[in-house]
């Protein structure tokens, strides 16, 4: 290929060095902090619930209602799939850089605020809450392709996928922290303020300082990513942004040179050869020859797994008390429950998550993309018909411990496979100008299944048999029922992984296509040429 920018080249040949690394760090700092802040909302809502919804007359601690627990466990979410789609756009339109740094902002602000509820109305404080919380989703949803993308452009072919998973599996120390400080908190406010428990006295089981601590776990997250903001105004912008969809090779060949130890001629009549290229957009017929199938592969595959994998994380707390691992609420305080819950939290964290991430980082270019996302679909529901089938057993007590391998095991499974898969692929296989677009549309449907498997799930999982659901909820399929549909979309996603190509050691150009654009369009110029000359 004569014409291929040496920048692109040289990226893709670049021996792996510091520079790779601190990208790790900043890029995987937005998802540490989307992960803490996610996950720490479902280590207080029981804490909320006594605190805000207390009934003297009541045998059980408060509870939130289940139109509020939805809407406080997932505004989040739906801010998230709202900022995946906008700022998926806006990266490709103004570069991955400047949009990069508003996003951050914005987790910031909304994580400080989101402690700050106004009032003490219940009405009042979940209402700033969730306000609060759903702009903070729609910063952390801007960081999903942006990260992706400025990560996989960055990256040399050899060990992009090993980066890429690195900045994702972020995300298993985010919930670690989540959990560590929520321990720590819990811990401490117990320690100073004794407090009997619920049965023994309702009214004084939850001390007034509790309404402290969730708040304490809440704005903590704004710590991290307030570290990371100088290092990500200094990242320049990628080179491929700027060669391809900016057409400065020059500026691109400079940006490139200042961080990365690559040895670069500046190229400039490069980029004109590249400027002749017929641009397509996402919705022309010649984006859906190309990517159409690719995307639609991308798209189920995250929604699929999100149903799962969400339905699971939100309600752990549930299947813990299920199966005996927390004691009954009324025999402990408030700040008890809530180390209890934190405690188990973190430990599926540190056993079932992060070695999984972990894994995907070590095997991806060894093994590829698409091993990873068919076996971990593949055991993912394995493990889910072996919690689902034999229901009945795992809930006599004794059974537990095993109960609790084999959900750790899907957990394992789903972030050594499609969590991590998911998140990786569609930052190589599009085009530079549609790239992070089409990252941010992969993800919103991810963000979609989520909330479908958190909501969908909070009122399917209810027993069928209206004595024992929930405060407040109808009766539901139940938790076995649950596993079973869970399984089944795993098998869908299982089944929509043949639509995407392995992309493991591929250059980005290469696997976009963009490669071949230049390369028909010189041929064209050849053949013009020849006819013109004879």
């Amino acid at each position: 290929m004569a014409h291929d920018h040496k920048v692109l080249d040289a990226l893709d040949t670049a021996k792996t060095q510091l520079y790779h690394f601190t990208a790790v760090v900043v890029a995987g700092m937005g998802f540490f902090t989307d992960a803490y802040d996610l996950f720490s909302i479902s280590l207080v809502t029981k804490l909320l619930g006594r605190i805000y919804y207390f009934d003297p007359s009541s045998k059980a601690p408060g509870s939130l209602p289940p139109n509020v627990s939805a809407a406080v466990n997932g505004v989040a979410f739906c801010g998230t799939l709202a900022g995946q789609l906008f700022f998926g756009w806006l990266g490709d339109k103004m570069g991955r850089k400047k949009v990069y740094g508003m996003t951050l902002m914005l987790m910031v602000i909304c994580c400080l605020a989101s402690g700050l509820s106004f009032g003490s109305e219940p009405k009042g404080v979940m209402g700033t809450l969730c306000f609060f919380r759903f702009w903070l989703g729609f910063g952390i949803g801007g960081d999903y392709p942006l990260s992706a993308t400025i990560m996989s452009e960055y990256a040399n072919k050899r060990t992009r996928g090993a980066f890429i998973a690195a900045v994702f599996a972020m995300q298993g120390f985010g919930n670690l922290t989540g959990g560590i400080i929520a321990i720590i908190i819990s811990a401490s406010f117990k320690a100073s303020f004794d407090a009997p428990a619920y049965k023994d006295d309702p009214a004084e089981s939850t001390v007034p300082q509790a309404d402290y601590a969730w708040r304490i776990v809440l704005m903590f997250g704004a710590i991290p990513a307030l570290l990371t903001y100088y290092w990500r105004m200094k990242m320049p912008e990628t080179a491929r942004y700027t060669a391809l969809v900016a057409k400065n090779a020059k500026k691109a060949t400079s940006d490139m040179a200042r961080v990365l130890n690559v040895e670069l001629a500046e190229e400039q009549h490069k980029a004109e050869e590249l400027e002749r290229r017929e641009e397509y957009g996402l919705f022309s017929r010649q984006f859906a020859k190309r990517h159409g199938l690719h995307l639609l592969g991308t798209t189920v595959c995250w929604f699929m797994l999100d149903v799962a994998y969400y339905s699971q994380n939100l309600f752990q707390k549930d299947i813990y008390a299920a199966v005996n691992w927390l004691p009954k609420a009324d025999t402990m305080n408030a700040l008890e429950e809530m180390f209890k819950i934190s405690r188990a939290q973190t430990l599926v964290a540190l056993c079932g998550t992060i070695p999984g991430y972990w894994f995907t980082v070590f095997f991806i270019d060894i093994i590829g993309r698409f091993a990873i996302q068919l076996g971990g679909f593949f055991f993912m529901t394995a493990f889910m018909l072996g919690l689902a089938i034999p229901y009945q057993h795992w809930t006599t007590p004794g059974h537990h411990v095993g109960f609790i391998v084999m959900y750790a095991f899907t957990f394992f499974f789903a972030n050594f496979g499609p969590n991590s898969t998911t998140f990786i692929v569609p930052a190589e296989i599009f085009p530079a100008r549609l790239r992070s677009t089409c990252h941010g549309i992969s993800s919103a449907a991810g963000k979609a299944g989520a909330i479908v498997g958190s909501f969908g799930f909070l009122y399917a999982a209810q027993s069928p048999d209206p004595t024992k659901t929930d405060a407040g909820y109808p009766p539901g399929i139940g938790v076995r029922n649950s596993l079973f549909m869970l399984a089944g979309c795993n098998v869908v996603g299982f089944v929509f992984t043949f639509l995407v190509p392995e992309s493991r050691g591929k250059s980005l150009e290469e696997l976009s296509g963009e490669r071949d654009e230049v390369a028909s369009l010189d041929k064209q110029q050849t053949v013009r040429g020849d006819q013109s000359s004879e």
